[in-house]
């Protein structure tokens, strides 16, 4: 790149360690820190319903849970359709020490980190568990077996009597440095938690990728041969990625668990993990930046189509059904309309315009 890495047009990288920088200039590193201070501070200035705010959390939420079936799908190129299994394993096991310790012992409400990091854990053997068949299987194959875990999943909570089939499970209220948190605080301090554990595991996954395992799972995506010929194992590539995107989804289904104070299994379905592989879809595959667009994209079209709805049933009582209808048909138009005319997402708009901005005012 060139010397003055504020005044930089293109990029003009003299060695691959240059290349792999995490910001390639000092403009990138500043919008980034304003950006990131920005998130931090809105909250401080301007106020916010909790039903906003839910929804905030929530997209916060599916951005980890999509940060795992990126790297499963968009770098490894693994098809799953059972990753709400996963955020449901996470979330299932805070409802299991609920469960056997009660739903406001010590281990839930003081060391809520730990429970959701342990339920990130238990995710990943999980995933490598269920990546297993990846060893043999490809393509439809795999995406059956990821299938039938999601039904297998389904099955076990919905029949099982310790998990009582399936009603909600209560997870008590955590406490901070400055005591419970209660009931007019839950949605802003559960906003900065996940905002710092979006940060710091989006870092982790911006680093894995640069790291030789990261470049292993787009070499096994591009052609898993070639990628054992130049001394890679494809086997293990494919468990460990099953493993990891089996570890963001326990965490996320631990935050789950935590902001709704309550464990269910209607949460869990197949219906959420389609919603998740449409949300990697239209933010990006393949992408980091995808991860953050595609949450952000479909549920805030799922909170305007429900407004909508309200409103086409307070004027119009006889097209009631059809107002409800419009949500999985604009569900449905978004993920067709994104395959024909960008199949690379959002994120491809924003490389876009990164791009003319980092050329301007040269034309190339």
């Amino acid at each position: 790149m060139a010397e003055n890495r504020w005044l930089a047009t293109g990029n003009f990288f003299t060695s691959y360690k240059a290349e792999q920088r995490i910001f390639l200039t000092n403009v990138d590193r500043l919008i980034f820190i304003c950006f990131l201070v920005l998130l931090f501070i809105w909250p401080l200035f301007f106020k916010v319903s909790n039903k906003y705010m839910l929804v905030i959390d929530s997209i916060l939420i599916a951005i980890v849970a999509v940060y795992g079936l990126n790297l499963l799908t968009g770098f490894a190129g693994l098809i799953s359709i059972g990753h709400a299994a996963f955020v449901g394993i996470g979330a299932y096991t805070l409802a299991t020490f609920a469960r056997i310790l009660g739903s406001d012992h010590v281990l839930l409400t003081h060391w809520w980190p730990l429970m959701i990091f342990l339920a990130g854990g238990v995710g990943a053997i999980f995933g490598a568990i269920v990546g297993l068949p990846s060893l043999r299987l490809k393509h439809l194959y795999l995406v059956i077996a990821t299938l039938s875990f999601q039904m297998i999943f389904q099955w076990v909570i919905n029949f099982s009597r310790f998990y009582d089939q399936g009603q909600t499970i209560a997870i008590g209220r955590v406490f901070w440095f400055t005591g419970k948190v209660v009931r007019k605080q839950h949605y802003f301090f559960w906003y900065y938690v996940i905002l710092v554990i979006v940060v710091i595991l989006g870092f982790a996954v911006r680093n894995l990728l640069r790291s030789k395992h990261g470049r292993c799972l787009v070499a096994v995506r591009d052609n898993d041969r070639a990628a054992d010929a130049m001394g890679m194992h494809p086997g293990f590539t494919k468990v460990y990625a099953f493993a990891l995107s089996g570890f963001f989804a326990g965490v996320a289904g631990a935050l789950h668990a935590y902001l709704w104070r309550g464990v269910g299994f209607e949460s869990f379905l197949l219906h959420h993990s389609i919603s998740y592989l449409a949300m990697a879809i239209v933010g990006g595959l393949g992408t980091l930046v995808g991860s953050f667009f595609g949450p952000a994209a479909i549920l805030m079209l799922e909170l305007q189509v429900e407004n909508f709805a309200e409103f086409v049933g307070h004027y119009f009582t006889a097209v009631g059904d059809v107002a409800t209808a419009f949500r999985p048909l604009s569900f449905g138009l978004v993920i067709v309309l994104f395959l024909m005319f960008e199949p690379r997402g959002i994120a491809n708009w924003w490389r876009i315009t990164r791009t003319y901005f980092k050329l301007w005012p040269f034309r190339y």
